[in-house]
């Protein structure tokens, strides 16, 4: 029977899903099939916001918890009910997917639920996932094995007995213990008491395979007064889960080496982008590939011009054969056009016969995801400069209609329609879209621009400049600015910023790059000079050096 099909029976389906350790990029594609036919979803507190996005939008989550146990309301029933909120929802005929963090086959309450399902003749799957003793150690540059083939043992210190300890203790296999961040001393001892020398190495690393990851090297014997030394204890939050890793394989040297996911060069960094979600999503792509946490803030808002007369008659010129061109010079004006063709019954069939320009691969994108596969986009620079590079002089015996439709924002340079008119071509400037300063953003966000607690923000234009400050306040001293280029560079100065990194393109994605080339300088500089690797938002405000890329 498949899973996912529709279920004809009286009673339900239940998924059993491992939803990994953290990473949300390590859902296995079974795992998101699954979330998106749910009817219901239970998943543990950790990893609800990791499954969540997959799920269609009206799935019941009788669980609302998120990782944060302090945000879990009075009333929510806690994981040990889950039972009977998995049963419940069987019994009622719907799909439910229970989501657990790392593997289903080592959450011993989850056994006990699949026997619940099995004995009432439910019928469920289970969808394995990277179990957390195996998938931190890989995130902290530690592999469990080697050539040799050395024995894997793995421990949950919550349970592990005198015997475990000691057979662990007296034998030469890495072990893999599963603790809690205040009691990763007292596994060690129990190792020591076991058998195991003093000075054999292990890692410790907290919150493994997220942005928050963080891994220290140290020895059975000295665990406890590296982290006092690092400052990590004692600390309320001492009872976070760890996993410790202990063996030869865990040494310093060969972590140096092989550590790629904390190594990243803008890892753990909390980066301001001042752009809508939508506008947002490559860079933000991007910037996770860096190890960096974006952070959307809209510093525009769209809205429909205040007279659509103009933009309407335009689109049925587009009908009607009044134009060779139509030339999209942003996201907002694809969107805005697509909005009055459905307005209008239209689709993308209405472009046939006339040559579409896109001022570049964003833009290009979304006439795609419309249907329309752009005739022109500039080979060189991304602006309206670049399009005009590329952009074909009027020919009177080659192009029968001379006319360009040019739908753009209120605000808007005249650098495009001035250059076609050069070029030969008659325009029609069409407002499709007014921008207006957006609404200031939560308090929450608004503090930690002027407090230092981003680490960077992307200007990609004066605008954004000019808006975050006005909608948010300057950001603190202590983030690295990074500008697309001169002018908004120049501005971000005029508001008493000192710029940072500056793109060597005009592009979003070559200012991404730069970021990430002054984030890896950085690093380098500190291992050089032996000082620890921080995030900007880490150290005290200071004299930053001036550095473009």
């Amino acid at each position: 029977m498949n899973p996912t099909a529709p279920n004809h029976s009286a009673s339900g389906q239940v998924t059993f899903l491992g939803a990994g350790p953290g990473d949300p990029g390590l859902l296995t594609l079974r795992a998101v099939e699954a979330l998106a036919s749910a009817d219901v979803l239970i998943a543990d507190p950790q990893v609800l916001d990791v499954v969540r996005v997959h799920a269609r939008a009206q799935v019941d989550t009788p669980l609302q918890a998120s990782a944060d146990e302090a945000s879990i309301p009075a009333g929510v029933p806690t994981l040990r009910d889950t039972a009977n909120l998995v049963m419940t929802a069987a019994r009622a005929g719907k799909r439910v997917v229970r989501a657990v963090t790392g593997d289903p086959g080592l959450d011993g309450y989850v056994a006990e639920e699949m026997l619940a399902c099995a004995a009432e003749g439910i019928v469920f799957e289970v969808v394995p996932g990277i179990a957390a003793a195996v998938g931190v150690p890989a995130y902290a540059g530690v592999p469990l094995r080697d050539a040799q083939g050395t024995d894997v043992r793995f421990i949950d210190a919550r349970s592990a007995d005198a015997r475990c300890w000691s057979e662990v203790g007296a034998s030469d296999a890495t072990a893999v213990v599963s603790t809690t961040l205040d009691s990763v001393a007292a596994a060690a001892g129990e190792l020591v008491s076991g058998g195991r020398k003093p000075d054999t190495p292990l890692t410790v690393t907290v919150a493994g395979t997220t942005t928050r990851q963080r891994t220290w090297t140290a020895t059975l014997g000295s665990v406890a007064q590296v982290l006092k030394a690092a400052k990590v204890l004692p600390s309320a939050d001492g009872g976070q889960p760890v996993i410790a890793v202990v063996g030869e394989r865990s040494a310093a040297a060969q972590r140096d080496r092989l550590s790629w996911f904390e190594s990243k060069p803008l890892f753990g960094w909390r980066v301001l982008v001042p752009r809508t979600k939508e506008q947002a999503a490559s860079l933000s792509d991007q910037l996770v590939s860096y190890g960096a946490v974006p952070h959307e803030v809209p510093t525009i808002a769209v809205e429909p011009p205040r007279t659509p007369q103009q933009m309407e008659r335009a689109v049925k010129g587009l009908v009607t054969g009044r134009y060779e061109w139509i030339a999209f010079t942003s996201v907002n004006a694809v969107k805005a056009v697509r909005e009055k063709f459905e307005e209008y019954g239209l689709d993308a069939r209405a472009f046939a016969g006339i040559k579409v320009a896109a001022v570049g691969e964003q833009t290009a994108k979304a006439l795609v995801a419309f249907g329309v596969k752009p005739d022109l986009v500039p080979s060189g620079e991304q602006s309206a400069a670049g399009l005009l590079e590329d952009w074909p002089p009027y020919d009177a015996v080659f192009d029968p209609i001379d006319r360009v439709f040019l739908p753009r924002a209120d605000i808007a340079t005249e650098t495009l329609v001035a250059g076609l008119i050069e070029l030969g071509w008659e325009v029609d400037d069409v407002t499709a879209y007014r921008t207006v300063r957006a609404s200031p953003p939560p308090a929450e966000t608004r503090e930690a621009i002027k407090g230092g607690g981003f680490d960077a923000v992307l200007f990609t234009s004066s605008s954004t400049v000019r808006n975050l400050v006005g909608i948010a306040g300057k950001p603190h001293n202590v983030t690295v600015i990074a500008c697309i280029g001169p002018a908004t560079a120049k501005t971000a100065e005029e508001h008493g910023l000192r710029v940072d990194v500056m793109s060597p393109e005009p592009s979003v994605h070559k200012l991404a790059e730069a970021l990430a080339d002054f984030g890896a300088a950085r690093r380098d500089n500190a291992i050089e000079a032996g000082d620890p690797v921080t995030r900007p938002s880490e150290r005290r405000p200071g004299s930053r050096r001036r550095a473009r890329s």
